[in-house]
């Protein structure tokens, strides 16, 4: 059966697909001006993936993930000009602005809403390392894990080793896994790996104070506010060791984890005649001519290899 909205002013009307943080604050602020708005999500409850992914704490400021949610979904639930459909699917849409026919789908009810405006904020998925590439041994070792993995440990405040339950010695992020990699196709920068992992290693350091913390980058790329309040506090009153280097693999010595480095500028311009040619596979493979030493790092503290001069210098640290 039709609901009213299907006779309504197009132009009166604002259909949001996605009830997560962009499609809350947009049928929010659209319901502001006076439209009617139909806010659509196929999750039996809005909230989006700092919900479904129980997120510890957001930028800016370290806030309740769940606190900042529960505000923004109270401010749509309670708004008189907002419809919040959960369980819900948009399922065919034809005309095109101002008018749009846009088939709404809940269960096996299906009815006609018009509107004058669709904003599609239907989010994202986290990247599966384990699924694109087996690179850093996501499935095989259990102390392998995403930031998603760790937003629920800190979320309990329990950042403990999977394997075994105990606090980790040292904690290693790896950055750019799954962007900027030609390999898997994707070229581009994800723009929030530097600072949610920023975020990450402040926390780690305020639950397990005894934790050494490491972040390999390629180069840090703070956005907006995240450099002052954010990367600069976790070197200076955190002590998070930030480490140029590209992480080629993860390796299992005993109980722990080893990780072989080497600077990404230098392997650059050593793993192929053409720079455009790069990548972190390649500079694997220049890694695997090094031979391993003992020699200390007095940088870093960590052990590192060595080689001869045609060669960049690799490092390895010994993780968990």
């Amino acid at each position: 059966m039709a609901s009213a909205s299907a006779n309504a002013s197009a132009d009166g009307r604002v259909v949001v697909i996605g009830a997560g943080p962009a499609g809350l604050e947009a049928a929010r602020l659209a319901g502001d001006l006076g439209a009617q708005v139909t806010l659509v999500e196929k999750n039996d409850s809005p909230g989006g993936m700092p919900i479904q992914s129980n997120y510890a704490a957001l930028t800016h400021g370290f806030r309740s993930a769940e606190e900042a949610m529960g505000e923004m979904i109270t401010a749509v639930v309670d708004h008189p000009n907002i419809d919040l459909r959960s369980s819900s699917e948009i399922t065919a849409m034809t005309g095109s602005a101002p008018e749009f026919s846009l088939t709404l789908t809940s269960g096996d009810k299906s009815e006609e809403v018009v509107a004058g405006a669709v904003i599609v904020a239907t989010g994202f998925r986290h990247f599966d390392p384990g699924r694109e590439t087996q690179q850093y041994g996501y499935y095989e070792f259990p102390d392998v894990i995403t930031l998603a993995d760790a937003e629920g440990m800190l979320k309990e405040n329990n950042f403990v080793r999977p394997s075994n339950g105990e606090i980790p010695e040292r904690v290693a992020f790896i950055q750019c896994v799954g962007s900027r990699d030609r390999q898997i196709g994707n070229e581009f920068c994800s723009k929030v790996c530097c600072g949610i992992s920023s975020k990450q290693a402040i926390e780690i350091r305020q639950q397990v104070p005894d934790a050494r913390v490491f972040i390999f980058y390629i180069d840090m790329r703070m956005y907006g506010y995240w450099e002052n309040d954010i990367y600069w506090p976790a070197q200076e009153e955190h002590k998070v060791n930030y480490v140029k280097g590209i992480v080629t693999e993860v390796l299992q010595k005993g109980d722990k984890l080893v990780i072989p480095w080497a600077d990404p500028w230098r392997l650059r311009w050593t793993s192929s005649s053409s720079p455009s040619a790069w990548s972190p596979a390649r500079a694997r493979g220049r890694w695997l001519k090094y031979s391993e030493s003992g020699q200390t790092n007095t940088a870093s503290s960590i052990k590192t290899t060595t080689a001869s001069t045609r060669w960049p210098p690799p490092y390895r640290a010994s993780l968990w």
